[in-house]
């Protein structure tokens, strides 16, 4: 199954509710979960807080629904949010590709590189990011696989990890590169607003047969910037996931992103940043791609 938090201009939401409406996904259209059932969850977090037995309930009315014919809203016709809302923690992984590492000229460290992103930082597919120009003029884009936590997670190990993943979005980890280096912390340099856009959906795990053998790529502004595949992360899925829980729950919900390839714009000669009216686009294969349009205010 696929989901998306979509938001349709044409019909506002009433006063009072969210804006953005869970649907799943079906070719082009959109079947939105408030139509077909009673009580339906409000979004994806409401989905995987209620647990299995929902899902079963959301996949059986969607599937008699969509057996019987019933109506789609064009996806052309709508507006993404974050594939993943109010999520209880989104967890960054650095450094997981070793030509990221060396492009970028850190040493990796014996564990993962691990850091919080701020929720503010979440954009659809789609969206328009804007940053002062006063700030950076340094901004990067980085490709990512995003896993999202489907059950508390807890000491897992690696064999069981991926039992604990519901989905897989797509992640542009935008980065102010300047600022990354000028500090020793890397969630501010990360966490402007809009620089975590995630989607366009959330593909549930039974879609992705290996989540190691996925091909990734970043086009920005027409040229391919990004070229590479998950298998090359240094520490796989599962073993994130394992690595995580050893020292805290993981929350149904949490957004791991598992870090970027290399082929980042810091890194080349000349060095390729993010511009005023730059459009740029990660995929991961199976996933989607995910659109962001850039002003430099």
């Amino acid at each position: 199954m696929r989901f998306a938090h979509l938001i349709d201009d044409a019909h506002p939401s009433a006063p009072g509710t969210p804006a953005a409406r869970l649907a799943v996904i079906s070719g082009d259209g959109a079947l939105f979960l408030d139509e077909i059932l009673d009580d339906a969850p409000v979004d994806l977090q409401h989905l995987l807080e209620r647990g299995d037995a929902e899902l079963a309930r959301v996949k059986s009315h969607s599937d008699a629904a969509l057996a019987q014919g019933v109506g789609l809203t064009p996806v052309s016709e709508l507006t993404h949010a974050s594939a993943v809302l109010r999520p209880p923690q989104i967890i960054a992984i650095g450094l997981n590709y070793s030509a990221h590492s060396s492009e970028l000229n850190v040493k990796a460290d014996a564990a993962p590189t691990v850091f919080s992103l701020w929720p503010n930082s979440l954009s659809g597919h789609g969206a328009t990011t804007s940053w002062p120009r006063a700030l950076s003029e340094s901004i990067d884009y980085e490709a990512e696989l995003g896993v999202i936590i489907g059950k508390h997670a807890k000491d897992v190990s690696e064999a069981d990890a991926l039992d604990y993943v519901f989905g897989y979005t797509v992640v542009n980890d935008i980065t102010a590169r300047d600022i990354q280096f000028a500090e020793t912390q890397w969630s501010r340099c990360k966490s402007f607003d809009g620089f975590t856009p995630t989607g366009p959906t959330v593909v549930t795990r039974d879609e992705i047969a290996d989540p190691q053998d996925l091909h990734v790529t970043t086009m920005l502004d027409g040229h391919l910037m990004q070229d590479s595949t998950t298998g090359l992360m240094v520490r796989s899925v599962a073993k994130l996931i394992a690595h995580l829980s050893r020292s805290a729950t993981l929350l149904p919900g949490t957004l791991i992103s598992t870090g970027s390839p290399g082929g980042a714009g810091y890194s080349r000669e000349p060095q390729v940043f993010l511009r005023d009216w730059s459009t740029v686009t990660v995929a991961v294969e199976g996933v989607g791609a995910l659109t962001t349009h850039c002003r430099m205010t």
